[in-house]
Parts: structure tokens; C-alpha cells; sequence
């Protein structure tokens, strides 16, 4: 009776650890098959849809409405290089970060004088879009603690 009573406790731990498995993805790596590649994010944290580097390029590089100027005219050359000190570098910055500065700026609740209306037309694929390009350029931010 013992050895039954233990078979059976072993085959439920062996269900329930089957069953923790699949709902882990399994594989060698706990993300599905082993050596399989992980689907990009859908959405942002900004609850924004995945963005496009490349349409995010063609963007940024494209003549607002409302000011007659491109997020390059101003922040430069793949954001990096700004036509004025007061104006951030937006290259390499975290694209959910520049993201979420964009919809506060289209939304009101962040404001500039050139960049709330530049913002205000902008559709959360164009967002998502230009914070994914200017996310993925090289940075040349600093840490303003290490400014003497």
C-alpha cells in the first residue's frame, strides 16, 4: 500500500512540474524552444505600439506642421547634436523615456513653446516611431555629476 500511495504522490509531482514547465515556455532557456528568438515587445511602457527605427529616421527628419521644423533641425543630426545648450540630446536616450516626454508634451501636461506644438499632432505610432530611432543612435549623454 505504501509503494502505491507513493507512486501516486510522484506522478502528481510529476504532472504539476509538467505542467509549470508549459506554462514557462520550457525549453532550455525558459523562453520556449531552446535557441528560439523571443518576439519583439508589442507595446512600449508608455502603452504605445512597438516603434520603427526606420520610420522613425524619415520622421525625424520631416517638417512639422505646426512649427515648419524637424525634430533634426533643432536636436540635430540623429539628436545628438542640438542647436542650442538648452536643448537636450536625444540620442540614445531610453525610448520609453522620450516616449512618454512626447505624449506629455501632445497632452499638455509637459510644456515648450516649440515642442507642445510640434507634439500635438503626432499619432502614438509616430511617437513610438521616433522614440524608437532616436533611442537606438549612439548616445552622448553624460552624467551631469561628473560636469566640474
Amino acid at each position: 500500500m505504501t509503494n502505491k500511495i507513493s507512486i501516486i504522490r510522484i506522478s502528481a509531482i510529476a504532472a504539476a512540474l509538467l505542467a509549470l514547465a508549459a506554462c514557462s515556455g520550457g525549453g532550455e532557456d525558459g523562453h520556449g524552444e531552446a535557441g528560439e528568438a523571443h518576439a519583439a515587445p508589442t507595446s512600449s511602457s508608455a502603452g504605445l505600439p512597438q516603434g520603427h527605427v526606420t520610420a522613425g529616421e524619415q520622421l525625424a527628419s520631416a517638417k512639422g506642421e505646426a512649427t515648419g521644423q524637424s525634430c533634426v533641425d533643432c536636436h540635430g543630426a540623429e539628436g545628438n547634436a542640438p542647436i542650442d545648450a538648452t536643448y537636450p540630446k536625444l540620442g540614445g536616450q531610453y525610448a520609453d523615456y522620450l516616449a512618454h516626454a512626447l505624449q506629455q508634451y501632445r497632452g499638455g501636461d509637459r510644456e515648450h513653446a516649440l515642442m507642445s506644438s510640434q507634439a500635438k499632432s503626432l499619432t502614438d505610432q509616430q511617437i513610438a516611431d521616433l522614440a524608437a530611432y532616436f533611442g537606438s543612435r549612439e548616445s552622448q549623454l553624460r552624467d551631469l555629476h561628473d560636469v566640474h
